[in-house]
């Protein structure tokens, strides 16, 4: 059976949500027949004359919107900026015309997952924002079943829209082990699920 790529998208300032962007690419490559293709953006400069090197430094390679076309699927992540998703995350979406129009990612599951500094901090509305896009692009966002026991029990991430991570202040948090655990059970439900709609 060949390979069949699921995209893993993030953006991550001090490391959580990379981490957790991980943990679903295990998930993801749990299921027989599917590759975790791992990218993030890169950030958005507030001085004009400032470009970003085509090649980050270190990490995952910067995103290309062939990789969309590309995929069977998408996780989508980015930490929490004031209940939304982060700027450098945004941006690449509101460049996603061509994709749009081409119809790139209709009928492709989909899911999200943030990470925020505190237990108040906006995750839930972080993870409907970063739905709508994926809505608009014809995706069909899946979300975390209370069938996994670790989202009655958590006490720092989870939740049934997609998994989240409790960083605090100082963003310096270790992944909990439910976390740890939602995650990758978040990355096998995609990687099982596009993998059924490829056969339908």
């Amino acid at each position: 059976m060949n390979q069949q790529d699921i995209l893993v998208l993030y953006y991550s300032r001090y490391g959580a949500t990379k981490e957790l962007a991980h943990l679903i690419a295990e998930g993801i490559e749990s299921v027989s027949g599917t590759n975790a293709r791992i990218r993030t953006v890169p950030p958005v400069s507030t001085v004009c004359e400032a470009t970003e090197a085509q090649v980050p430094s270190e990490g995952a390679p910067y995103v290309e919107y062939s990789d969309l076309q590309e995929c069977i699927g998408l996780a989508l992540g980015s930490p929490t900026r004031f209940g939304n998703m982060a700027a450098p995350m945004k941006y690449f979406w509101d460049g996603s015309s061509s994709e749009w129009l081409n119809g790139s990612l209709i009928g492709k599951p989909a899911c999200v997952f943030t990470s925020t500094g505190s237990m108040h901090g906006g995750q839930e509305s972080t993870l409907i924002t970063m739905m709508i896009p994926l809505l608009h692009h014809g995706m069909l966002i899946l979300g975390l079943p209370y069938s996994e026991p670790d989202l009655m029990s958590s006490n720092t991430g989870g939740g049934p829209y997609g998994v989240t991570h409790l960083a605090h202040a100082d963003g310096k948090a270790p992944i909990s082990a439910e976390e740890q655990r939602l995650a990758k059970a978040q990355g096998r439900r995609l990687a099982e699920t596009a993998l059924k709609l490829m056969k339908n």
